[in-house]
C-alpha cells in the first residue's frame, strides 16, 4: 500500500466506517475544504478511493483496499504480539538474477520466523543503477519481544524502521537479558568472521569507520 500522510490515514479510517461527502468528512475530521480536496485528489490518483455514482458525490475506499484492511484486521485478532513496525530492507546485487534470489531468500526467511507476524510484505520494482541492481522490501509486521526485535535488526538489517504501535512499550529484565546475550553472540560471531577475511590494516580501517575517531 502507498505511503500515506497522517491526514490521508484519517480520511481512510473515516471512509472505512462508511462512504462520505466532502461536507461530512469536513465535519468529522475538522479540516478545511481546500486541504481536504487536495488530499482526496491525491488519494484518487493513487487509486485508494473512488467516487460513488449519484448526488451528492460520496467518496469510498476502493474494494481491494477495504479487503486488504479487513485481511489485516483478521490477522490482528489472532496476533499476540504487541510491537508493530513498518520496515524497509534495501537490497543490491551486481546481477538481476542475484537480486531476485536475494529477495526470494529474505522473503522465505522472514515468513519462517516464528516470532514475527507479517501483515504485508511487498517487493519494489528492480531497477539498475550504474553497475548494480537494486530493490527493497517493505514490511508491516509485529515482533514477539525485544529479543525478536534484536534478531530482526541484526539478521535482516532494515534501513528504515517505523514503530506503528504501541505508543509505549515495556519489556521485562529477562527479555532484555535474553536479547543482550543473543546480540553479544551475534556480534562475536560476526567479528570472528570478518577477522578471518581482513588483514590488520583493513580491520583498523573498518573499526575506524564503525566507531569513528
Amino acid at each position: 500500500m502507498a505511503q500515506l500522510s497522517e491526514l490521508q490515514k484519517r480520511i481512510g479510517s473515516s471512509l472505512q466506517r462508511r462512504p462520505g461527502t466532502m461536507e461530512e468528512m469536513q465535519a468529522s475530521l475538522k479540516i478545511g475544504s481546500s486541504e481536504l480536496s487536495a488530499e482526496l485528489k491525491q488519494m484518487l490518483k493513487l487509486g485508494l478511493i473512488e467516487k460513488l455514482p449519484g448526488f451528492p458525490i460520496k467518496y469510498a475506499l476502493r474494494k481491494e483496499i477495504t479487503g486488504e484492511l479487513d485481511r489485516r484486521k483478521s490477522i490482528e485478532v489472532e496476533d499476540p504480539n504487541k510491537l508493530r513496525l513498518k520496515i524497509i530492507i534495501e537490497i543490491q546485487a551486481i546481477e538481476e538474477s542475484l537480486i531476485k534470489k536475494q529477495i526470494d531468500d529474505i522473503t522465505k526467511g522472514l515468513r519462517k520466523e516464528e516470532n514475527f507476524t507479517i501483515y504485508a510484505l511487498d517487493a519494489a520494482e528492480i531497477i539498475k543503477e550504474g553497475e548494480h541492481y537494486s530493490s527493497y522490501l517493505e514490511l508491516n509486521l509485529t515482533v514477539k519481544n525485544f529479543k525478536a526485535l534484536v534478531r530482526l535488526m541484526f539478521f535482516y538489517g532494515p534501513t528504515s524502521v517505523e514503530v506503528i504501535k504501541p505508543k509505549e512499550y515495556k519489556f521485562s529484565a529477562a527479555d532484555l537479558q535474553d536479547a543482550l546475550v543473543d546480540f553479544a553472540q551475534m556480534v562475536h560471531n560476526y567479528t570472528e568472521y570478518i577477522t578471518k577475511l581482513m588483514n590488520r590494516k583493513e580491520l583498523d580501517e573498518f573499526y575506524g569507520k564503525v566507531f569513528g575517531p
